[in-house]
């Protein structure tokens, strides 16, 4: 069935919703979700938002410089201070939309530290700030007539057409083309291309595929943050241990339960993302293991209860009190920095389309995302995003253009199974945390290049798990090709 709209949103996380409130109401748009409209990496978000709310111990150049050291310097400076100093207002707007962060007794905001900060400048709600964030801005979106949420919608194709975007999408009635004359990607991140990810089973960046495949630049896809603090198990989606409970004072151990970060970097705990996650794979050659831990047992337990209750009750489910227990944690994949370039106005190199979120690279984050920008990223360039299509709407917006037939022939053979998990473990032994020598990597690359021709001409039925599978293997494709460009 043909459908139109002004504005297309693929994703329902903080970034794409945020898009969709910051458009006129005047504007028709439609969200899509992939499964539920809840099912994001921003609902699992636990540490906070950053941002400089008051000058009275901080500044814009503070924040814009722990995020420049952070990011190894290898940020836009111009985007890091568009978010520094956009961010604040964009904070300040979602608590109108009744997201209730974490307060003091006399009503001040309260706010944390985590790795890379040199400020408590986090403001949170209590561990689970990003499930209320989307929960509230799902709530407005709601309220506004003007755009049309639908879940269970999986768009595998993205076609140029006249004044606009054509998306192929697979819904709960078969296949829908919706040709819309503007498309904003805000599919979130990668963490599926990984065996163990903190990421949610939708992160399998279709958005990545789609934009690659229409034409889009793509730009240091390989600029992978692995969080050191997952919950270590089995379980292939990990439970997050957040950043802020290093900030509150959690010290890390090793299999002797000895600190052991003096030996590799001055701020300790605090270090950025990288540096702890590259120190625990350093420390864990030298002792021979992969046992390592969080101990915050000499804070308060009733403080730890009210701070902490989703890592609280989380960890109980493994037997792991964090009031008298050590939290047993390793490194795992868990946000990209990389994706589809854009400009400061979020827009791509293909006319039309634009990508907020982790799909895109706005280049804040550089090759290491400071603890807590990413929901600041989601909100300052997802509203620029809706300002630019608002902009070109109101100096004349030719209709898009529907001619022809767009469906999909959806028939062909069945996926073959395993391929998603051998592809899992071919990323797992290329790249973790750092690269794997270069002859791993370029038998990496070369096996996932064939299975990526293989899904690409093999005339397979278009499914979800055959998009998904085709994501996985474009996804990982670009990372080792960037990974074996930089070894060459």
């Amino acid at each position: 069935m043909q459908k139109k709209c002004d504005v297309l949103i693929v994703g329902c996380g903080a970034a794409g919703l945020y898009t969709s409130l910051c458009l006129p109401e005047s504007t028709n748009v439609v969200v899509l979700s992939k499964r539920n409209n809840t099912l994001s990496n921003s609902s699992l978000a636990q540490g906070g938002v950053a941002a400089v709310l008051s000058f009275e111990n901080d500044s814009f150049d503070l924040h814009i410089e722990d995020t420049m050291i952070a990011g190894q310097r290898a940020n836009d400076i111009d985007a890091v201070t568009t978010l520094v100093e956009e961010g604040p207002d964009q904070v300040r707007k979602i608590m109108e939309y009744g997201v209730d962060f974490d307060k003091n007794d006399d009503g001040t905001l309260q706010k944390t530290l985590e790795g890379g900060h040199c400020r408590r400048r986090i403001v949170h709600h209590k561990d689970t700030t990003g499930a209320e964030i989307v929960n509230k801005l799902l709530e407005e979106v709601k309220r506004r007539k003007n755009i049309t949420l639908i879940e269970n919608s999986q768009v595998f194709r993205l076609t140029r057409v006249k004044n606009g975007i054509c998306a192929n999408v697979l819904s709960d009635g078969g296949q829908d083309e919706y040709f819309a004359s503007y498309c904003v990607l805000a599919t979130g991140g990668i963490g599926r291309v990984y065996k163990y990810t903190t990421n949610p089973v939708v992160a399998t960046g279709d958005g990545i595929r789609l934009a690659y495949e229409i034409g889009a630049n793509i730009k240091n896809l390989s600029y992978v943050q692995f969080h050191p603090t997952a919950f270590n198990s089995s379980d292939n989606e990990q439970f997050l241990i957040s950043e802020a409970v290093r900030g509150e004072g959690a010290y890390l151990l090793n299999c002797k339960k000895e600190r052991f970060m003096h030996r590799y970097d001055e701020r300790l705990e605090l270090a950025p993302r990288d540096v702890v996650s590259k120190s625990i794979i350093i420390e864990s050659r030298r002792t021979g293991s992969n046992n390592f831990y969080l101990d915050i047992t000499h804070r308060d337990s009733d403080y730890l209860h009210k701070r902490f209750p989703g890592i609280y009750e989380g960890c109980l489910k493994y037997n792991v009190d964090i009031t008298k227990d050590l939290i047993p944690i390793f490194p795992c994949q868990h946000y990209l920095m990389g994706g589809i370039e854009v400009d400061l106005n979020s827009q791509t190199s293909v006319n039309r389309l634009y990508a907020v979120g982790e799909c895109s690279n706005t280049g804040v984050h550089g090759k290491n995302r400071l603890a807590s920008n990413s929901l600041l990223e989601a909100l300052v360039f997802g509203r620029r995003c809706a300002l630019d299509i608002e902009r070109r709407i109101s100096s004349g917006n030719p209709e898009v253009g529907i001619s022809g037939n767009y469906e999909c022939d959806l028939d062909g053979a069945p996926l073959m199974k395993g391929i998603c998990t051998e592809i899992r473990n071919i990323m797992q032994r290329s790249y973790f945390v750092m690269p794997a020598n270069e002859d791993v990597v370029r038998m990496g690359f070369k096996r996932v290049g064939e299975i990526l021709n293989r899904l690409k001409n093999g005339k397979f039925k278009i499914t979800a798990e055959y998009c998904e599978a085709l994501s996985l293997a474009t996804v990982a494709y670009i990372i080792l090709r960037e990974v074996s460009d930089n070894d060459a």
